[in-house]
């Protein structure tokens, strides 16, 4: 067994034997009871997961930020069994799939932002199915990250009721063009719609408005509000980044105090409302630090994408004032966001996450459920893995056990005596080095044939058609900010396609998307949003023509359709018209120049079955 740094282990003496037999009894009971109920007998917990976007650990004034307020934050945090250890993927999209599947990001393929690794397959089990198939209402505000189209949306897998934006965030690749943090466009089930105010009040006003109609309608909801905020663009009103000075952060924190304020107002709705005690809120961040790591990081070393604890370690809150957890306290056993699926599952009474069949839905988190409850006093051993990735390398990654961190495979931690990983102790204990690399070998091996199996974008479905397809979703690249765009980056790849049914298609090739009304060849402006920093305008390139390849890899009879097309300055679009057969294919293309040099892959591509 690897030894434990006996510092900060977060073990407690065990306790009588016959007292916890008495108490997992109880909890039992408890569970069964709850599978069992009726709305009159005993109400079911409504549940909302809050996920913040970028904020890190040290973004919080209880967590020893010297600058920053969050009075209503901290105070959720007081209220709450606060999880210590707890951590995420080092980057957004992987850690909301490992939060809705339970599963670790490498295993589904849902493992970058982009690149085409951005979609839970469709054989992932989600939380929200669950909670549906179990009597719960599901909801969904705010950003979402998992696919911009079918069948990868939030209300296609569990959720009824969703108002989402597309890609990353505002200004993403795959955003409404032009959108705004101020007055935003979001969709509604789908539908495009304007919705008055800033993004993070609109996402809490909805969640209330929703909560307040299952509570007239006397049903349990299952509501999962992730923020776009703080993530950039750092768009919000100067009344809330003025407290915090000329500071290169400002408008970061002034977002952050933004999101406070409507944690503030939905405490209040839910005391108001009469849901306070049975409401189990969950509040939690996305991903390592990102623009406060320069004045705090809480003592950790590294930031959002890498993998000291300062890049995946998270806060973790969690507050169900009737439902027996005990007074508010730190529980320092390893945690991680999988953990969660099962966690909430059993604390319902819905029991193990499963399928529509009713067969167990596979996850790698371990349910915390007893700990919660006081009726276990420490999980079992267990060694945990961190990796996430574009194109995922073998140890570039986190392997976790106990206090131990081994980085890159090699390097070292004890972060229960070297919180800011400044020490590698590895020479001083190879048996830890040794079993830590074990275990990771062996994660690995069954995980790398997978790791070119990409989920697929569906076209020619009934459910969509046409579909758009971004740069956001070219293979093993990144090419996903509207930075990428207005500079024309050089990058390119193939998307990733399931072809739905047999039929002929129109692939309509574009520079900028449909609403920009741009030539292929030419400049847009700037943009300048309600408030903040404007979009610089869009340079133009010199493209002459487009190359478009369905199948293959090269001019073949293995490809579907290889063709190129001149176009003049004052072409919007080059279009292509094909017969396909269902199946999976890739799909590729070109902007050339003159000597027929590529410039860059279309970055928007409109596929309608005719």
């Amino acid at each position: 067994m690897i030894p434990s740094p006996n510092s900060l282990s977060g073990r407690s003496p065990s306790l009588p034997a016959a007292w916890i037999l008495a108490v997992f009894g109880i909890a039992l009971f408890s569970s069964r009871a709850y599978a069992d109920q009726t709305a009159a007998k005993s109400p079911r917990p409504n549940v909302v997961v809050i996920l913040s976007d970028d904020q890190g650990y040290g973004d919080v004034s209880a967590h020893g930020n010297p600058v920053l307020k969050t009075p209503n934050l901290d105070r959720l945090r007081g209220e709450s069994i606060r999880l210590t250890d707890f951590h995420v993927a080092p980057m957004c999209t992987p850690t909301r799939g490992e939060l809705l599947s339970g599963r670790d990001c490498l295993k589904t393929g849902c493992s970058s932002v982009c690149a085409g690794r951005a979609f839970l397959p469709r054989r992932a089990v989600t939380m929200p199915e669950v909670f549906r198939r179990a009597g719960y209402r599901t909801g969904h505000f705010g950003k979402w990250h998992l696919g911009d189209s079918y069948p990868n949306l939030p209300h296609q897998r569990g959720f009824e009721e969703t108002v989402y934006h597309l890609g990353w965030g505002i200004t993403s690749m795959a955003d409404t063009w032009l959108n705004d943090c101020f007055d935003g466009r979001f969709f509604h089930n789908g539908t495009l719609q304007k919705y008055p105010g800033y993004c993070t009040d609109v996402w809490f006003r909805l969640t209330m408005d929703y909560m307040a109609a299952r509570k007239q309608a006397d049903e349990p909801c299952f509501v999962y509000l992730p923020t776009n905020a703080p993530h950039g663009p750092h768009w919000v009103d100067p009344k809330y980044s003025a407290p915090y000075g000329r500071r290169p952060m400002a408008n970061f924190f002034g977002m952050i105090a933004n999101l406070d304020e409507n944690l503030g107002k939905f405490d209040a709705f839910l005391r108001e409302q009469g849901l306070y005690e049975n409401t189990i809120v969950v509040y939690f961040n996305d991903n390592g630090g990102t623009a406060g790591v320069p004045l705090y990081n809480a003592g950790m070393r590294g930031r959002k994408t890498q993998y000291y604890d300062g890049g995946h370690r998270a806060m973790c809150f969690i507050r169900w004032p009737a439902g027996g957890l005990g007074e508010p306290r730190d529980i320092a056993e390893l945690t991680q966001v999988q953990d969660l699926f099962p966690t909430l599952c059993e604390l319902t009474g819905i029991g193990a996450p499963s399928d529509d069949a009713g067969n167990a839905a596979a996850v790698d988190g371990t349910s915390l459920a007893g700990l919660l409850r006081g009726t276990q006093k420490e999980l079992p051993d267990r060694t945990l893995v961190v990796q996430y990735g574009q194109n995922p390398e073998k140890w570039q990654s986190c392997v976790l056990r106990d206090k131990w961190r081994l980085v890159h495979g090699t390097e070292l931690y004890d972060v229960g005596s070297d919180l800011a990983q400044e020490n590698d102790v590895a020479s001083a204990h190879p048996e830890v080095v040794k079993q830590l690399r074990e275990h990771y070998e062996s994660w690995w091996s069954a995980i790398e044939p997978r790791l070119q199996q990409f989920s697929p974008v569906s076209i020619g479905a009934a459910e969509e058609n046409p579909v758009t397809l971004t740069s956001a979703d070219w293979t093993n690249v990144y090419c996903d900010n509207m930075n990428d765009l207005r500079t024309g980056k050089a990058e390119n790849s193939s998307w990733h396609l399931l072809v739905e049914q047999d039929g002929d298609y129109e692939i309509e090739l574009r520079r900028w998307p449909r609403e920009a009304d741009a030539p292929l060849a030419g400049p847009v402006p700037d943009f300048q949003p309600h408030v903040g920093k404007p979009l610089p305008p869009g340079r133009a390139l010199p493209v002459k023509s487009v190359r478009l390849r369905i199948g293959g890899e090269a001019a073949s009879s293995s490809s579907l359709l290889d063709e190129s097309r001149p176009i003049s300055e004052s072409d919007k679009h080059a279009t292509f018209r094909v017969k396909l057969p269902a199946g999976r294919t890739t799909m590729q293309s070109w902007l050339l120049d003159a000597e027929g040099k590529q410039l860059s892959g279309a970055y928007f591509a409109y596929v309608t079955r005719k």
